[in-house]
């Protein structure tokens, strides 16, 4: 009998998180790696102009969001990528909100992607991390 309720709370543990998805850690986490990539580029658009931030932008989006998409995926249990991914598509939707959807340069639009990749591959490091 205490076998079967053993069995039973294990499974019902692992499908509890199989649908568990860490919502709050990864607005957070996607509003800091965008708020953290506009105060890094306001200064240099105000010291230098537009030009840099063409390469400044796609950097930084990457890097910021491989960074929070791994504190994200250091939070959770499973689906680290998935986690770190929402972070990046998070900094992404919040910059396309800031902007109204108005056209933007080429490098930004790579940008975009490179926020994806960047969350992605944060939240695939820190599940690596766990095993």
């Amino acid at each position: 009998m205490d076998a079967e309720s053993g069995e039973r709370d294990m499974g019902e543990e692992a499908t509890g998180a199989v649908a568990k998805m860490h919502w709050v850690r990864i607005l957070i986490g996607g509003f800091l790696a965008e708020a953290a990539l506009i105060l890094l580029v306001i200064p240099i658009a105000i010291k230098w102009g537009q030009h840099p931030l063409l390469y400044l932008a796609p950097v930084g989006s990457l890097v910021l969001c491989f960074l929070f998409g791994f504190w994200v995926g250091r939070g959770v249990k499973l689906r680290f990528v998935l986690h770190g991914l929402l972070v990046g598509a998070v900094a992404m939707m919040i910059y396309l909100a800031l902007t109204r959807l108005q056209p933007e340069p080429w490098p930004y639009i790579v940008a975009h992607g490179l926020k994806l990749v960047g969350g992605a591959s944060g939240g695939w490091l820190a599940g690596r991390n766990r095993e």
